[in-house]
């Protein structure tokens, strides 16, 4: 699994946070952990989907992602 922290431009109150919460939860091997207003940390398949996936999300659900950084899970 990796972990990813993004940096998202456009969100500004609940309704944002709800809505990119459920573009990533959509993703196949896509866990969310926190969305908040203006970022969002995630842990992810590979596998299953790809940092561009990701991006892809969170553009569909009509925001942009700034910065996006990867790690490995601790312990991977």
């Amino acid at each position: 699994m990796e972990r990813t922290s993004l940096s998202i431009d456009g969100m500004s109150c609940g309704h944002c946070v709800a809505h990119v919460h459920k573009a990533l939860a959509a993703l196949p091997g896509v866990h969310v952990d926190d969305v908040a207003i203006g970022s969002a940390t995630i842990h992810y398949d590979a596998g299953a989907a790809t940092p561009e996936d990701i991006a892809k999300a969170v553009s569909s659900a009509g925001y942009n992602v700034r910065e996006q950084r990867t790690a490995g899970a601790p312990g991977a």
